[in-house]
């Protein structure tokens, strides 16, 4: 924080602290010509009348010891800019604090766990139960509670796998993250050519679509498309591309949905957890992922 920052900070809370304290000296103190305490003030409404019953004493005093408060923690904990407070505390010391204590703890556990191979730990409970924690920790916000994904974000719990299947495949996704990337034909292909291309692409898992249109669709898919999808649709795991073949969608399986893939590409990414997580937590979550489909 810059000096101006600091010093405005500073200068703002102080002034706020000591004006409460002024105002509650000000609005307790006693002025020429008010009502005796107990007596009416001549204010009145709706019959009702309005006596000066100041304050309890013991209310009055806990604005003060509330005032009183805010001085000590301003000296003990980091408050005004750039005052660290006595005790140097802050949000990022006390994570790091307690991660420090919670890896002393449970990192032997997962230490000792990581020896097994993965599809070993998948036949065992208790490590599923582990890994299951940390995937409704880490993954469930985008893949479910039970993995059962959603648009753009892939189910784990069944077959179909767009970076492969195998434990090491599962691993590396989690470790090194993905990024997908399917580019946008709209401009090359025209409305028309999105149009054919996506009858096509419906064909090739069995869909009754305009033969027309799919005829002229497979022209532009051999040229587009061929490369990461493959010459019959099966895709590829090594570049991510989906099977086209099949009845299961990333994004949806509807043509308005096929058509805006083609027409405006996808992007999708899988974040890295290596750095955040460390491998041997990886891998007991690498495990319980693959215990979902096996």
């Amino acid at each position: 924080m810059s000096g101006f920052w600091h010093w405005y900070v500073v200068l703002l809370t102080l002034l706020n602290i000591f004006g409460c304290f002024w105002l509650v000296r000000w609005a307790t103190r006693r002025r020429s010509g008010e009502a005796a305490e107990g007596d009416v003030t001549g204010h009145s409404w709706d019959g009702l009348q309005e006596y000066n019953n100041p304050l309890p004493r013991w209310w009055l005093y806990l604005f003060y010891l509330t005032i009183v408060f805010s001085l000590i923690y301003i000296v003990l904990y980091p408050t005004l800019g750039n005052w660290q407070g006595i005790y140097g505390w802050s949000s990022t010391g006390q994570y790091e604090q307690e991660m420090e204590r919670a890896e002393a703890k449970y990192g032997p556990i997962f230490a000792e766990l990581a020896q097994k191979d993965v599809a070993a730990l998948a036949q065992d409970d208790e490590a599923t139960q582990i890994g299951q924690r940390l995937f409704l920790n880490y993954c469930s916000t985008c893949h479910g509670s039970d993995a059962g994904g959603a648009t753009g974000f892939p189910n784990l719990a069944d077959k179909h796998w767009l970076y492969g299947g195998s434990p090491e495949a599962i691993k590396t996704s989690i470790m090194n993250g993905r990024r997908g990337i399917m580019p946008p034909w709209g401009a090359s292909l025209g409305d028309q050519g999105v149009e054919e291309t996506a009858a096509y692409v419906m064909s090739l898992s069995g869909r009754e679509v305009d033969s027309a249109k799919a005829s002229a669709g497979k022209k532009h898919y051999q040229m587009m498309c061929v490369a990461c999808h493959g010459a019959n649709g099966t895709g590829n795991q090594a570049l991510g591309a989906p099977d086209l073949t099949d009845s299961n969608w990333l994004y949806g399986g509807s043509p308005g949905a096929i058509k805006t893939s083609i027409r405006d590409g996808r992007n999708g990414v899988m974040p890295a957890h290596k750095e955040f997580l460390g491998e041997d937590k990886v891998h007991v979550l690498a495990a319980y992922v693959y215990s979902l489909s096996n």
